[in-house]
């Protein structure tokens, strides 16, 4: 698995980060077992994965301590978050900080993030965690700061325009994919130039799995005139056909692995043949840059959908 240095941060990261949130939460969502899980968790860090995110809203915390347990904390990089709508007071942010501690058995989080933060509430809510972040972090309790947006409501990533205008975070999470590139010219552009490690989500979502709710982006897109003369239906078959890619999945995976200022992209699983197709997705070559040309031409101008 190949690893990249998350920024300022410094931290060697695999390219793959194993997400605990998303539709699966790794398999929680769908009933599977704690074993199950595990074993989800085993395979990752067997096949090189070192960086797994979960989040106190996801419930994921405490069987990612357990899939960890045995493995050496120094190989790892725990990212997890604070949601905002869970309380901000100095109390209330320390005890979410001790649960996930005792969650995931450690003594440090590598990435604490404020989770999913809303663009008007952006200033407010930073004035109020920051400092208290700050005073967790001397304590040695987390040892990077990070903020994720709420792409499926910020499509346009208003609220990571104002905090790197701050610039108090080393890391951001960003969505990203083939129907939304916007965060190429918005936000990695300047993460790149600030030296911020770049977490991407919203890499695969249902739009670019499920043949049907991809017709009902494109028609959205259509009706928005976002995007100009491209077919409701099959609008991205030709990445099969023409690119050489495994699968529709196959082929976003790669757009984002090989986008510039991208560190890590966070893959969520249910099974574990889903999570080693993942892998070898993120482990293939790049895109053709004549199909990147295409995608950027039929994609480049699109921010209003998050690919769900």
């Amino acid at each position: 698995m190949e690893q990249r240095i998350l920024g300022r941060t410094g931290l060697n990261a695999s390219l793959m980060g194993l997400g605990g949130g998303g539709h699966s939460r790794l398999g929680m969502a769908k009933d599977k077992s704690e074993s199950e899980i595990i074993r989800i968790i085993h395979s990752a860090l067997d096949a090189g994965v070192n960086f797994i995110d979960t989040a106190e809203a996801y419930g994921t915390e405490p069987v990612v301590g357990k899939g960890i347990a045995a493995w050496p904390r120094d190989q790892l990089i725990l990212s997890t978050k604070k949601s905002p709508g869970r309380g901000l007071n100095e109390d209330e942010i320390r005890h979410s900080v001790e649960r996930s501690l005792g969650n995931l058995g450690t003594d440090y989080i590598d990435i604490y993030h404020l989770h999913g933060v809303p663009p008007k509430e952006y200033s407010s809510i930073v004035e109020q965690a920051y400092p208290v972040l700050e005073v967790l972090q001397q304590e040695g309790k987390i040892r990077f700061i990070g903020i994720t947006e709420r792409f499926e409501r910020d499509t346009g990533h208003r609220m990571l325009e104002q905090a790197l205008d701050d610039d108090l975070f080393d890391v951001v999470m960003v969505g990203l994919n083939l129907l939304n590139q916007s965060a190429r010219r918005s936000i990695l552009k300047r993460t790149q130039q600030m030296n911020v490690g770049v977490l991407i989500m919203f890499a695969v979502r249902s739009a670019l799995s499920d043949p049907a709710r991809l017709k009902e982006v494109m028609a959205l897109l259509k009706a928005e005139n976002q995007v100009a003369d491209l077919p409701e239906e099959g609008a991205l078959d030709f990445l099969v056909a023409d690119a050489g890619a495994d699968s529709i999945p196959d082929a976003a995976y790669r757009f984002c692995k090989h986008e510039e200022g991208v560190h890590v992209v966070l893959s969520g699983t249910s099974n574990i043949d889903h999570l080693a197709d993942n892998i070898r997705s993120l482990d293939r070559e790049p895109l053709p840059e004549a199909t990147l040309h295409r995608l950027h031409e039929m994609f480049g101008e699109v921010d209003s959908v998050s690919g769900s």
